[in-house]
């Protein structure tokens, strides 16, 4: 008798991994679980300490629901600098090619863009050990950089970043973007629209569901039983302004209803923080990230949530958070420009309310009318959000689908683990959000 053939290995290349609490690492994390159901192999690379917070550390070695994880020593110096995250970046790929040169029966890779130069590692792995490359499409540098006027665009690390991104682009046998705006701005780079999926990231309504406010242990925590909650809860990057929102928390003081949560971290909570510190106001709480397994009591506790994006964001990044939010059936207040990904949920789904940034009266009287509104009627808004999350934009069939996408043309594994049957196609004409047709741009 010959050998046992043994499992083709998906190879997953990610700094940042469960339980670290960053939005990639969750979604890494689905996706990886579901493949390794389905029969693969699954083994993930990731960094063995805390992305936003080095001193946190994670075992170096361990199977989670069926997939391996391993965690790269000198991998994260956090984020105070460029130059730090350089160095845990450029230390991760390291550790990373050489790993995966190595990794038995590799079948595929999949990177997606945190940190920016993971497609490295992904064109040298898949160099040398002539294997697929799937391409998750996060954010999109130097593009950010660029926008928030970090680097000129005609520099050299402008124009060295987006040769590598052509490279990557070009060589990934499938790509993966979160919106039609996304899509847009990749195609400028390069025309990959025979092998684009515009598929948004999932929510993790698994673990969220709307928590009553009188059963809602962070309710009686925070004594929010006679607030009315607006909540900003996520990453605080600075591509998603909250000065507007801000000012406007300052100028209603006076309303001793209102209560301005801002929970999560990154460097755009150093704003958020500085207010607190020098004006002490009495209606503005920062926290940090909350617990995985507890979010879905921070998030229940919001009467509303807020989402922003950057005037120069759309097509750059894509806001994630908004999908919590529908999950607890809150309705959501967003700042930033129109059209956008936001834009288009919040006037598909009828599910909120849109500000542009810099108009503080606006934000101030707006806010002044949901705090007003009937229970009803934000209930009803909720509603539709979470009816939205439930159909459309559920967990389980957008990360099936995105697991169709890194499935696609790779050997069958030894032992499947779902039932018998063609993978979906969905593709960019089959878009969730009915996205329209994308201009198709030549390659530079």
């Amino acid at each position: 008798m010959g050998r046992p053939r043994q499992q083709s290995t998906i190879l997953i290349i990610s700094q940042v991994y469960v339980p670290d609490p960053t939005s990639l690492g969750q979604h890494m994390a689905d996706a990886a679980e579901v493949l390794a159901a389905r029969g693969y192999r699954v083994r993930v690379l990731t960094s063995a300490r805390g992305y936003d917070d080095p001193k946190v550390k994670y075992p170096r070695r361990e199977t989670r629901h069926g997939v391996d994880i391993v965690r790269l020593p000198l991998s994260s110096f956090g984020k105070r600098t460029i130059l730090l995250r350089l160095l845990g970046a450029g230390l991760f790929l390291l550790q990373a090619v050489a790993r995966g040169w190595l990794t038995r029966s590799l079948a595929a890779v999949l990177v997606s863009t945190s940190p920016p130069m993971c497609s490295v590692a992904a064109l040298l792995i898949a160099a040398v050990r002539r294997v697929p490359v799937k391409y998750w499409v996060m954010d999109q540098n130097p593009d950010q950089m660029i926008a928030l006027g970090r680097i000129s665009e005609k520099g050299l690390a402008a124009r060295g970043f987006n040769w590598l991104n052509r490279r990557i682009l070009g060589r990934a046998d499938d790509v993966v973007v979160l919106d039609r705006f996304m899509a847009e701005r990749v195609c400028r780079k390069r025309n990959v629209g025979e092998k684009l999926t515009v598929l948004p990231p999932w929510p993790h309504e698994d673990l969220l569901e709307s928590v009553p406010r009188n059963q809602n242990p962070f309710v009686a925590r925070h004594h929010l039983q006679d607030k009315f909650v607006i909540m900003y809860s996520g990453n605080h990057s600075i591509a998603s302004p909250l000065t507007t929102l801000i000012q406007a928390a300052l100028e209603l003081q006076d309303d001793p209803r209102l209560c301005f949560m801002f929970i999560g971290g990154g460097l755009g909570k150093k704003e958020v923080d500085q207010v607190i510190a020098t004006r002490r106001p009495t209606n503005i709480v920062s926290l940090p990230y909350q617990p995985l397994a507890e979010i879905k009591y921070s998030l229940s506790a919001a009467d509303v949530h807020v989402v922003t994006l950057g005037e120069t964001m759309v097509g750059i990044v894509h806001p994630c958070k908004i999908y919590g939010a529908m999950s607890v059936g809150r309705p959501i207040l967003a700042f930033g420009p129109v059209p956008s990904h936001i834009s288009d949920l919040i006037d598909k789904y009828q599910i909120g309310w849109r500000l542009r940034h810099g108009d503080v009266d606006a934000a101030r009287q707006q806010l002044g009318k949901v705090a007003a509104m009937e229970r009803a009627e934000l209930q009803a808004l909720g509603a539709a959000g979470r009816a939205a999350v439930r159909t459309e934009l559920s967990k389980n069939a957008l990360c099936d689908a995105f697991c169709d996408v890194v499935e696609r043309g790779l050997p069958a594994p030894s032992v499947r683990g779902r039932v018998a049957g063609g993978a979906t196609d969905h593709r960019l004409h089959a878009a969730p959000l009915a996205d329209p047709p994308i201009v198709q741009i030549p390659s530079e």
